[in-house]
């Protein structure tokens, strides 16, 4: 049985996956899902988020570990959990067995402004001088997905606002996380390991085309849902586990 590791981006908890572990469980009967909270979310809530996406690597190599979890690791990540993915594949290639990413940028392949849509620049300063936590999961919302009716998305959101009230993030670990995205840089080389990147055409946090650069600069296999917004396990569960369901018959197949 494979165990595929699955790594949420900026102040999310493994509960913000939804459905889409018993979806993804559903293409890959043979898997074991594993949902790790990184340290200032979720569970880990009241860990001190690190600064650096090497130690996020770290931390959830220890947490595997300490489960009894051994590798290699299917590694599936999105956003800043992109990031840790592909540190953790370039820094200990042995335990992973194959990595997918989703929505990611980094640096030296995508322009700030492109890794963080310009346009949202004014909301997310006023965010910042104001707070609140409705007022930041209704943003966080807005510019992550766009599935749903009306009913349905207060709904996601009262779910959302719950997690926070349970398990808060704070605004110091926002920032370190923030801080630790902004300044990673991905390695000089591909990653040696399987590689496909998923990417939102509807992406209103990033530009989609960091995802094409990425996938070009890296000779990686790019597969593009044409409405799905940034949080796109999200937006289309389904249509990402049957993508990489095929992505793994084709590798059993060359």
């Amino acid at each position: 049985m494979s165990s595929w590791v699955l790594l949420r981006g900026l102040m999310r908890e493994q509960r913000h996956w939804g459905g889409f572990p018993g979806q993804l469980a559903a293409a890959l009967p043979d898997a074991a899902i594993v949902t790790p909270d990184l340290p200032g979310n979720g569970e880990r809530h009241a860990m001190r988020s690190v600064t650096q996406v090497a130690q996020m690597v770290d931390y959830c190599r220890r947490d595997l570990q300490a489960r009894g979890i051994d590798p290699p690791y299917s590694l599936l990540a999105l956003s800043l959990g992109g990031m840790a993915a592909v540190e953790w594949s370039s820094r200990y290639p042995g335990e992973v067995a194959r990595c997918v990413l989703i929505n990611t940028s980094m640096r030296p392949y995508s322009r700030f402004h492109q890794r963080l849509r310009w346009q949202n620049y004014p909301s997310i300063v006023e965010l910042m001088l104001r707070g609140g936590v409705e007022r930041q999961e209704r943003l966080i919302l807005r510019l992550t997905s766009r599935t749903g009716d009306a009913a349905g998305r207060e709904q996601l959101l009262q779910r959302w606002l719950g997690y926070q009230r349970e398990f808060p993030v704070t605004r110091a670990n926002a920032l370190r996380q923030l801080w630790s995205a902004a300044r990673f840089r991905a390695p000089a080389t591909r990653p040696a390991v399987p590689l496909l990147i998923l990417a939102g055409a509807g992406d209103q946090l990033v530009d989609h085309r960091c995802s094409l650069r990425l996938a070009q600069a890296w000779d990686a296999p790019l597969l593009v849902h044409p409405g799905a917004g940034h949080d796109l396990p999200l937006d289309d569960g389904p249509w990402v586990a049957a993508q990489i369901a095929k992505w793994l018959d084709q590798e059993k197949g060359a």
